[in-house]
């Protein structure tokens, strides 16, 4: 991952093992990222190695890396809001500045208790997006950490979580479809109140008797992949350096055969002078 400040270098300290999470080496809140809004809502502690993210009815949280970022791997391992969480988003994206911006999306939607969380993702490349596809998790993501991860690569964004692969957007530029991969981005991190759409578009509120509600980070990495495309952390991820190995092309599909409810590659009546052209090839 290219950094625009030269000497780019990401402060690591040993992992927390939890659940069936793996420990691993990650910057420290303090050095690399900064709290942005949100006031007191927003915390670092455990000596900088766990971030906690309040939202309550006068206002939401975030924090954001002090690094922009050209091609990498970003991983971060979140608790999301327990219980009631409707109306709620937390964020874990990559985004550039501008009307013309490049952004990489990972939203979690909350919802009533016992409803699954929704995991939105999204592309946008020059100011366009309108590529949404949403995923039920196969767990419960509020009550252990679980690892979600952008790889960004001239080639292809991969989506992941826990390190399976999720979802795979291909760089089609020379079919005329925007890709990001000029514009350095930021890692961002929120938690906001959207109870417009967030929940059953809308028809769901926050229910502010449950405020503060509360979502924790900790493990940030950001990998330089143009120096590891064959490292072992890599492969044990399914990603090779033009795309997904045999395991992890299976993996694609099992997640979105059981767990994809939204893609809108399949939304006929949304683009009914016809689907993007990014859609007419897609393996995934």
């Amino acid at each position: 991952m290219a950094c625009t400040d030269k000497g780019f270098y990401v402060g690591m300290v040993l992992g927390i093992v939890m659940s069936s999470m793996v420990a691993s080496c990650s910057a420290y809140f303090f050095k690399d990222t900064e709290l942005t809004w949100g006031g007191e809502r927003g915390k670092i502690f455990n000596g900088g190695q766990l971030l906690s993210l309040s939202l309550d009815k006068f206002s939401g949280s975030g924090f954001q890396s002090k690094k922009e970022f050209l091609f990498g791997r970003i991983d971060m391992d979140i608790k999301l809001v327990s219980g009631n969480s409707a109306g709620t988003v937390t964020t874990f994206y990559l985004s550039s500045q501008g009307p013309n911006h490049d952004e990489i999306d990972f939203e979690f939607l909350g919802n009533v208790s016992g409803d699954p969380y929704i995991l939105h993702t999204n592309v946008f490349s020059q100011g366009k997006g309108n590529r949404e596809q949403q995923f039920y998790p196969w767990f419960d993501p509020t009550v252990n950490f679980h690892r979600y991860s952008i790889v960004w690569k001239p080639q292809h964004i991969i989506f992941m979580v826990d390190d399976i692969p999720i979802r795979v957007f291909t760089n089609e530029e020379a079919k005329g479809v925007p890709f990001p991969n000029k514009q350095a981005m930021r890692m961002y991190s929120s938690l906001w109140n959207a109870d417009d759409w967030a929940t059953r578009g809308g028809l769901v509120k926050t229910d502010w008797s449950k405020a503060p509600f509360t979502a924790y980070f900790r493990n940030f990495k950001a990998t330089d992949l143009s120096l590891s495309s064959s490292s072992k952390s890599l492969s044990d991820s399914h990603v090779e350096s033009n795309g997904l190995d045999a395991n992890g092309r299976r993996r694609v599909r099992w997640a979105q055969k059981h767990f994809m409810i939204y893609n809108y590659c399949t939304d006929l009546k949304r683009f009914p002078q016809g689907l993007p052209p990014e859609c007419k090839r897609s393996r995934f």
